[in-house]
């Protein structure tokens, strides 16, 4: 054995070391509501580095933020009430601000009342802790690189008896302006939108009053105090957005017309702002008759500068105008000019002349009825060359009402250029802004629709003209990995039929330029049905000189004309380690700069390990830094300090923040605590990584997560959790809580049960097939390690690890119970129904995603019979809970009723828990709390020896679902 097999047996030999757990008692999920943990996406450092701000608290109940220093152990606890908070630090440093909320219980009392919780602004001097607050405060910001203002919007006052309302009502609010630096503050009133530019000099804010008295844009000098009214008008500003440089903006402005149901927008550009001074622009594009007829400005996207300032980007939408009231009474003018005499006139034609008859019987006896006043059907109508289905198109029907046209105005020539259309229905600028892309579907729409094989036709766009030349006829879009710009814009990356291109965007000559490269970017991971998958790339370097590349392994600088290529990893695939990301140290950077210094996130497909790699500035060769048995994630560093802050965890260690200054990452010190609750509470031992092989030949990996009370020799009941490949988030920590999916391996650890997670690998046309191949091996192999008792092991998996439960249990023997939460049971019966959160065919998943089928069943009548559940339901030998829901919008609750009957006739035990009204995953509270309970009831009745739980041996009479409902409520 040579000395590195050793070294991985005894790292990963020390993390199975059972760790003490005297005096800890189990976790139960009556205790879930108390459990303390750090609110890890919100936390924040200042941008010197120096100091560092998180949440934590109960999962119902009040919470903290604390605020502690990098450089030693000084930290401040704020109590902020029973709702987090967003963390913001002034860009110099000196201030941190956060909201306090009301506590928890009053929180929820008045969601129960429909009552809104006001918050208070806290804002914190760093150098001596003083504070002062604000109450009932919507938003706040710091002004950017100036750092002497806060901006402080606060709630908007009730609307008294009288007051406007609808349109005529104000959505603005008061502006408070308080200078850190004097203390002191001015009022600006009827806010509605407010925006610092970069320097902080500048406060481009909105009025919105009551009956628009007063409305208008006005742009304040900080320095000065001094505003400049930019325009005022009866009409609505919205959507303020500076330029990066805060040298300019760009705004929306909204009146009604009543041509049309909606209010019409027009756009404001705003530049050359000196002082109280700046040039303003207004354009409609109506008054202009410019934009395409039936069009006006959108008002779901705002409008934003070119770089060079010469440009309006914005988006055009429909307009729908008013219908004109029609009469309901038609005058006939002819026969009389009175309504007596055209009666008698009537009358007098019926009875003389067979030419004045047909008059007669045109003219109205009575008013028409208006058509807005008729009962319509209710009805859809289905046509088989429908590019979408009905129910997609009613599903995304207010996304087709919003849909805009991105495109450009030039102020200096006044001329309007649309860049999209309703083919090309979205464009991604170049850097330099004078060219595009954009991709168009629709002449694969209504196949991509059906099969899901998506492809579409690139375009490279002119911004000046709008002129549209085809680069690249019909790629295959499954395969792909997106397509991104050189910094200098001469150049589009994209992938094709296995290989990495550049196009040159002015000559539209495409160059292959992995084609010579001793390295497969073709995905070995990826089993679906869709033909070789791109591995992946992180883009273009700063220079644009260079695209990396991932291949399965080693990572490749490619230069954009391929005749260089060089790895920057050290022959990783012999150590099978990968490449995950890139992490952006560098706010201002788009690309990545190699003149910098550079991280990248490592896994070991061999162990799981996960670390960070380190490419030095210049140079050619990562080196690894961290390689653990953890999960690292990516590297932030803060702007103005050398200063990095990443997140560490493993299987049954929460996650923590790590601060380092140094650039290796040798030294480093913990920042936050988020394992209070471990003095308390006995959690997983750790886990395992085993190794065996499929039915199918492959080598493939599960891990085996360990009880809490592990003792080496002793056999353990197990849940087997499914889904596809999970091997790679070993290290990745489980929350305690109540999940939508009903299982928490958290829990189960805690409570004496060992946890396997395998992998599956797939052939196509046979995904139930190939979970049996895999999953039966696995465990059988992990029974052989001697943690899991063979005599008492079940199996769970929701969704797609629903179906394959359900599937599996036709198949084998090997599990005592099984869960499955919204299985898949019947795929002819589910290949045409409807996706309904989607509105779309199943077909297309069937066929390109999960199904990993290769055609509709009336071509492959026997891997679809074969693959389903319902089929081989006499061989179910094994009890079953499933938890299907009835408005399940992924897998047709049908479904979960079809097996659940074919079980019931062939009496087979079997429960199907129904949450009314509910989709494919939990979302109520109670409802998660409900079905985890029972879950783990279930399993320690079949694993533990436990007393079987009444609904499950007896079942619940509806009448008397309430009462029960009632008894089991914590």
């Amino acid at each position: 054995m040579n000395k590195r097999t050793l070294l991985f047996l005894a790292c990963q030999l020390s993390w199975f070391i059972p760790q003490a757990q005297e005096g800890k008692k189990p976790l139960t999920w009556q205790e879930i509501p108390s459990w303390h943990y750090i609110r890890m996406n919100g936390a924040q450092p200042s941008e010197d580095g120096k100091w560092f701000a998180y949440v934590a608290g109960p999962s119902e109940g009040d919470l903290t933020l604390t605020l502690k220093s990098t450089k030693d152990t000084l930290n401040y606890n704020y109590k902020i009430g029973g709702q987090s908070t967003p963390i913001a630090f002034s860009n110099n440093s000196q201030y941190i601000g956060f909201f306090e909320s009301p506590n928890f219980k009053e929180i929820k009392a008045n969601e129960k009342a429909k009552k809104p919780s006001s918050k208070k602004l806290k804002i914190v001097a760093l150098k001596d802790t003083a504070s002062l607050s604000f109450d009932k405060v919507q938003s706040f910001n710091f002004s950017n690189d100036d750092n002497k203002w806060v901006a402080i919007r606060f709630e908007g006052m009730p609307a008294g008896p009288g007051a406007p309302r609808g349109e005529d009502a104000g959505r603005g609010a008061d502006l408070v302006l308080y200078n850190l630096l004097t203390k002191k503050s001015f009022n600006l009133g009827n806010v509605s939108d407010y925006k610092f530019n970069k320097s902080g000099q500048y406060l481009a804010y909105t009025i919105d009053a009551n009956n628009k008295n007063g409305n208008g844009i006005f742009l304040m000098d900080m320095t000065t105090g001094l505003t400049s009214a930019l325009q005022n008008d009866d009409a609505n500003f919205s959507k303020i957005s500076w330029n990066k440089e805060g040298t300019a903006f760009a705004l929306l402005k909204s009146k009604k017309d009543k041509k049309y149901k909606t209010p019409v927008y027009s756009l404001i550009g705003v530049k050359n702002i000196k002082g109280q001074q700046a040039e303003v622009f207004t354009y409609s594009g109506l008054d202009e008759n410019q934009i395409m007829a039936g069009y006006g400005i959108s008002q779901h996207t705002g409008a934003s500068w070119s770089k060079d300032l010469s440009t309006v980007f914005f988006g055009i939408a429909k307009l729908e105008k008013t219908e004109e009231p029609k009469s309901t009474e038609k005058k006939i003018d002819e026969l009389g000019k009175d309504s007596t005499n055209t009666k008698l006139a009537i009358k007098d034609s019926v009875s003389t002349d067979s030419t004045k008859t047909k008059l007669a019987k045109a003219a109205p006896t009575k008013p028409q009825v208006n058509k807005k006043d008729l009962e319509k059907p209710d009805m859809i109508i289905w046509n088989w060359q429908d590019k979408r289905l009905q129910s997609a198109q009613r599903t995304q029907l207010q996304r087709d009402k919003n849909f805009m046209i991105m495109s450009a105005w030039n102020v200096a020539s006044n001329k309007f250029v649309s860049l999209a259309d309703s083919a090309i229905k979205s464009i991604a600028l170049a850097p330099n802004q004078t060219i595009g892309y954009g991709l168009d579907f629709s002449p694969y729409e209504y196949e991509a629709n059906l099969d899901g094989q998506g492809y579409g036709d690139l375009y490279i766009v002119d911004v000046k003209t709008g002129t549209k030349k085809l680069a690249v006829k019909k790629l295959y879009m499954n395969a792909s990995r997106g397509f991104s710009f050189s910094p200098n814009s001469d150049f589009l990356l994209y992938y094709n039929d296995g290989n990495y291109y550049t196009l040159n965007v002015n000559t539209l000559q495409q160059k292959n330029i992995t084609e010579n490269i001793a390295a497969s970017f073709i995905d070995i991971y990826d089993d679906h049905n869709v033909s070789k998958v791109a591995t992946g790339n992180f883009g273009w370097t700063a220079d644009g000189k260079y695209v990396l590349l991932k291949d399965n392994f080693d990572l490749w600088k490619v230069s954009a004309d391929g005749k260089s290529a060089t790895t920057l990893t050290d022959d990783w695939k012999s150590k099978k380690l990968t490449t995950r990301g890139v992490s952006r140290l560098y706010e201002d950077d788009e690309n990545i700069d190699l003149k910098k210094d550079q991280y990248f996130t490592v896994l070991s497909q061999e162990t799981k390990q996960k670390g960070i790699a380190y490419l030095p500035a210049g140079q050619n060769k990562m080196q690894i830094l961290k390689l653990d048995d953890m999960n690292m994630s990516s590297i932030n560093k803060v702007k103005n300090s050398n200063t990095f802050f990443y997140i560490m965890e493993s299987s049954n260690q929460a996650p923590e923040y790590f601060v380092s200054q140094d650039k290796f990452l040798k030294t480093e010190n913990q920042l936050t605590k988020n394992r209070s609750n471990n003095d308390k509470y006995a959690l997983s031992a750790g886990s395992k990584l085993i190794t065996y092989v499929s039915d199918h030949g492959d080598t493939l990996q599960a891990t085996l997560y360990l009880p809490a009370d592990y003792v080496e020799g002793k056999s353990y009941p197990t849940i087997t959790y499914i889904y596809e490949r999970l091997t790679d988030d070993k290290n990745t920590y489980a929350q305690p809580g109540y999940p939508g999916g009903g299982f928490n391996r958290a829990m189960y650890n805690s409570n004496g049960y060992a946890v396997l997670m395998p992998d599956i690998k797939y052939k196509l046309n046979d995904p139930g097939m190939s979970a049996v191949a895999c999953v039966i091996p696995a465990v059988k192999a992990a029974i052989a390690t001697g943690i899991v008792d063979e005599k008492n092991v079940a199996i769970h998996g929701h969704s797609w690890g629903g179906y394959q439960t359900a599937f599996l249990i036709t198949q084998t023997n090997i599990f005592k119970a099984a869960v499955a939460g919204a299985p898949l049971t019947n795929m002819i019966s589910m290949y045409s129904l409807i996706y309904w959160n989607s509105g779309s065919s199943n077909q297309a998943i069937f066929e390109s995603s999960q199904g990993r089928l290769t055609s509709g069943y009336w071509d492959n009548w026997e891997a679809y019979t074969r693959n389903s559940p319902i089929f081989h339901i006499k061989k179910v030998n094994t009890p079953l809970i499933i938890m299907h829901n009835d408005k399940d919008g992924a897998v047709d609750y049908t479904q979960g009723v079809e097996y659940y009957n074919g079980l019931r006739r062939l009496n087979k035990p079997v429960v199907m828990l129904t949450y009314n009204g509910e989709n494919h995953g939990l979302v109520k509270e109670v409802n998660k709390k409900d079905y985890a309970v029972r879950m783990m009831e279930y399993f320690d009745y079949y694993l533990k020896g436990q007393e079987a739980p009444s609904w499950w041996s007896k079942g619940v009479d509806y009448m008397d679902l309430e009462k029960h409902l009632e008894e089991r409520a914590f």
